[in-house]
This record gives C-alpha cells, structure tokens and sequence, in this order.
C-alpha cells in the first residue's frame, strides 16, 4: 500500500477509518496479516506502531497474540517454580488463592491493564480484607507479571499502583525492662527464660524454641542460632535454615541472665548435647498456638494490653539501639542481610539527644571535677 507521499510502504500497511481514526496491520511471520489490537489517531501514530513491530519481529521478540495465556496457568507454575521457605509459601500461597486467582485466574494474561489491577485492589479493601493482606497480594501479583515479562509473555508490567505493595503498620510497642520481667513472672517457670531471652537478645520465636543445648555457652554468653523452627498447616513442624544467611548468628545475652538460664538448663531443658533448651509443658518441641494460650494469660494477669511476642524482638532490638549499636552491629544482631530494619532501630532513638548528652556527660564528670573547666582568662 501507497503512503501519503505516493512511496509503497516497507512494512505493514495504516488505512483511515470512516471514523476518523486509522488501523495498522501487519504480516507475521507465519504469514497471516493481522490488525493492531487498537486504532490510533494519526497516521504517523499507525506508522511508529508498525515500525516497534517490525523492529520485534526482527529481533525474534515477537509472541503470537493468538496464543492466549492465562493468568491462572502461568500463576501456578510460577508459583511451583518458587524456592520459598516453607511458611513463606503457605502464606504467599494462601494470598495468590484467595485474592488472587478468583479475579484474575480466567482472564488472559496479556489482556490485564491497570485499570483492572486498581478496581480489583480497592474491591479487596472495600471489602474487609486488611491492608497488609492486600499489600502482599499486589506483591505476589506485580512478581508474578515481571517475570511474564523477563519471559517476553507481555511487554509492560501492568502493575503500576503506586504504594500498593507497601503495608502502612501501626507501630508496635516495645517494652520496659521492668515489664518484660512482669511478664517473665507471670508464666509457668519452664517459659520465664524463654520470654527472657526473647527480650534481651532479641531472637524469634521459632529460633529459641529450635535451641538446643550446645547453641548455649554460659562461660562466653552467648547462644548460637543454627536453625528454626517452623510450623505450617500442610506439613506441621518443620526444623529449617534461620531465614536468610545473615540469620545463622551468634548473640550474647546480658550476664545477669547466666544464672537464671543455667538453672533453667538444669530444670527443664532435654539432656543430651542436642537436647531442647525450650520444651512444651508436656516435654517435645515447643508449638507457637500451645505458648499462645499461656501468653495471653500472662498478658490479662499484668495488664499489659495488646502485646504480641514479636514486641519482645522490637524491645530487644531497641534496647540495643538505646544501647549504641551501629548499624552493622544491629543487623548482625538481629539476623538481618539488610540495613532497613536497622536504620529503623536508629531511627526511634534519634530523639534521645538529651539523654546521650547526659550519657557522656557523666562520662566526662568521672574523669574531670566540677568546675575544672571553667575558662581561665588566658
């Protein structure tokens, strides 16, 4: 087909439209002639189109538009392809089935716009869901459509919403020490050491309840984190890999703790070099929902209100930062191959100004009088 200029076009051809619009159609390399999946205003608009295509067929970038692919499809292998921790895939695995896929499993997986991924994402929370849940499904669907399109299945991630993949959380409280030893004093004896471990150094739930009896050494003061313990509703309790490499760690406790946890050894933990440190009340390995009934207990007999066990963490990271952590040191600490949650630390002690000032200031008064300093007119 001609052009305007009378030249016969290269590639393709652009007709105008008795609407006003014009339409572009092109050979594929099987031969077929095939339309623009949409019209365009001008002709030079029609004549870009038809260069980008060309330009992909060329390059071997060029998909069959008539090879229509699910969402649904690809969702699942995608997902089976995924190397997650066993807990990490129960829970992205329950966001992809129940927010996901039944909007989204039936439409074609280059068909999906943004338009599409906004309106499903305000149904989620017009509807109740909470909106860390609906973060996560919008972070499983945005992973899902880049690697659709690191697979050239589709050109453009539609996932394009900005802000939806983060989570706004109220802050979580972090404790007094004097509180945190109210609660150690209000569970049965075989978990106060547990709670306080928890606080003082900060350590998850599955990785004090995996300790076992030579991650501890008392003369050095320190506990060794190797493993963890997980639990999911598939495959019940799992022994895992701390989360990332930065989580097999060694972290030292405060000494005041070494003769509390000494007796507890003693008491209540499995002989036995890889005996259990912690233990359920009946002897095994300690399962979160059976502590849970006990720390809510703990919790209506202190009065301390809505404090979950992960708090115990977010106290014992602070109290380090309180206590002049750097950020290295932090995320060494706290397992962490990365300086966000750190910095986060940091962060909520940046307003402590007047009481580091007054930290060294008494530093300075033990070594220099009152006075000492006064100017001496030279």
């Amino acid at each position: 087909m001609a052009n305007q200029r009378g030249k016969r076009r290269r590639f393709g051809s652009v007709r105008k439209l008795p609407s006003g619009r014009f339409q572009a159609r092109y050979p594929g390399p099987d031969g077929l002639m095939r339309s623009a999946p949409e019209t365009f205003p001008t002709q030079t608009d029609a004549d870009r189109w038809l260069v980008r295509k060309e330009a992909e067929i060329l390059d071997g970038r060029w998909k069959n538009p008539d090879d229509k692919v699910l969402f649904g499809v690809y969702a699942d292998a995608w997902f089976k392809e995924r190397d997650y921790a066993a807990t990490t895939r129960e829970r992205n695995g329950s966001a992809l089935r129940l927010h996901v896929l039944p909007t989204f499993a039936n439409v074609v997986l280059s068909e999906i716009t943004t338009p599409q991924i906004r309106r499903w994402r305000a149904g989620l929370l017009e509807s109740g869901v909470g909106e860390p849940t609906v973060a996560k499904a919008y972070q499983i669907l945005r992973a899902i459509m880049n690697t659709a399109v690191d697979d050239e299945v589709i050109q453009r991630n539609p996932c394009r919403i900005k802000g939806a993949g983060a989570a706004k959380t109220a802050e979580r409280p972090f404790l007094e020490v004097t509180e945190v030893f109210q609660l150690a004093d209000a569970v049965p004896a075989r978990f106060r050491v547990f709670i306080l471990l928890a606080a003082f150094t900060g350590l998850r739930f599955g990785e004090l309840a995996a300790l076992q009896r030579h991650d501890v050494d008392l003369e050095r003061r320190t506990v060794a984190v190797r493993r963890a313990l997980a639990e999911t509703r598939s495959d019940g309790i799992l022994v895992k890999a701390p989360k990332s490499a930065a989580g097999v760690r060694t972290v030292a406790f405060p000494a005041s703790l070494t003769e509390s946890l000494a007796a507890h050894l003693a008491a209540y933990a499995e002989p036995g070099r890889t005996g259990l440190v912690f233990t359920g009340a009946r002897g095994g390995q300690l399962r979160r929902n059976n502590f849970r009934r006990l720390w809510l207990r703990a919790l209506e007999t202190t009065g301390l209100g809505d404090v979950h066990f992960h708090d115990l963490r977010h106290t014992g990271n602070t109290l380090a930062a309180t206590g002049g952590a750097t950020t290295r040191e932090l995320m060494q600490r706290m397992g962490h191959s990365s300086v966000r949650a750190a910095l986060i630390y940091q962060h909520l002690v940046n307003g402590r100004d007047h009481a580091i000032a007054a930290h060294v200031d008494e530093q300075i008064r033990k070594v220099r009088p009152a006075g000492s300093d006064e100017a001496s007119g030279t």
